[in-house]
C-alpha cells in the first residue's frame, strides 16, 4: 500500500530539493525515503530505483530551464537575445547547482528525444537565426555555445575563479561580447 501524500511528482520535487543542498551525486532512494522519514521500500511504489529518481530529477531540471530561458528570450534577437538565454542558463545553475548537475545527466535515447532538451536546442537555433548561419555552421555554433555556457558555469561554480581579477561578472561579460562578436564573423570553412 502506497503510503498517503507520496506521489512520483512530489518525490522528485523533493529529490530535486534535496539535491541543490546536498548535491546531485548523494541523490538515492535511501537519502529521500530518510527526508520523508519512510522505509526505502515505500517509495518503490513510486520509483523503480534511484536511476528513475535521478532521470526524473533531471527531466524537471530541463523542463524548468526551459521555460526560463523561454521567458528570458520572448521578444529577443541577436546578442540581446545570446546575453537573455546565457544570463537565465547560468543564474539556474547558480539557484539550483543539484539541478542543473541533474539537467547534465546523459539520458537514454527515446528519453530524451521527448524532453525539454529539444527545446533547449531549438531556442539555441532561434537565436542563432539572428546571426544568419546555414549548416552544418548552425549546428558547430549550437555545440559551441552549449560548451562555452557549461565549461564556464562548471568552472566558476567549482571555485576555478575564486581568488583571480577581474571578477567573474566582468570575464563572463566578456565571453558573451565575443561570443556575438564571433558569431557575426563566422570564420568561411
Amino acid at each position: 500500500m502506497a503510503r498517503a501524500g507520496l506521489t512520483a511528482e512530489r518525490l522528485t520535487r523533493a529529490g530535486a530539493e534535496l539535491a541543490d543542498e546536498v548535491g546531485f551525486d548523494k541523490v538515492t532512494v535511501a537519502a529521500l525515503a530518510r527526508q520523508f522519514g519512510v522505509k526505502d521500500a515505500s517509495l518503490y511504489s513510486h520509483l523503480k530505483n534511484s536511476q528513475d529518481l535521478r532521470t526524473r530529477i533531471a527531466l524537471l531540471a530541463l523542463e524548468e530551464m526551459a521555460d526560463r530561458v523561454a521567458s528570458a528570450l520572448a521578444g529577443r534577437a541577436g546578442q540581446d537575445a545570446l546575453e537573455a538565454f546565457a544570463h537565465a542558463y547560468r543564474d539556474y545553475a547558480r539557484e539550483h547547482p543539484g539541478r542543473y548537475a541533474a539537467a547534465q545527466l546523459r539520458l537514454d535515447p527515446e528519453v530524451a528525444a521527448a524532453s525539454a532538451g529539444v527545446r533547449h536546442a531549438q531556442m539555441t537555433r532561434a537565436i542563432l537565426r539572428g546571426y544568419d548561419l546555414a549548416e552544418p555552421d548552425r549546428t558547430h555554433a549550437v555545440r559551441l555555445l552549449g560548451s562555452v555556457f557549461h565549461g564556464y558555469i562548471s568552472l566558476e561554480s567549482g571555485g576555478s575563479f575564486d581568488h583571480s581579477s577581474p571578477g567573474t561578472q566582468e570575464t563572463w561579460a566578456r565571453v558573451l561580447d565575443a561570443l556575438d562578436a564571433l558569431l557575426r564573423n563566422w570564420p568561411a570553412p
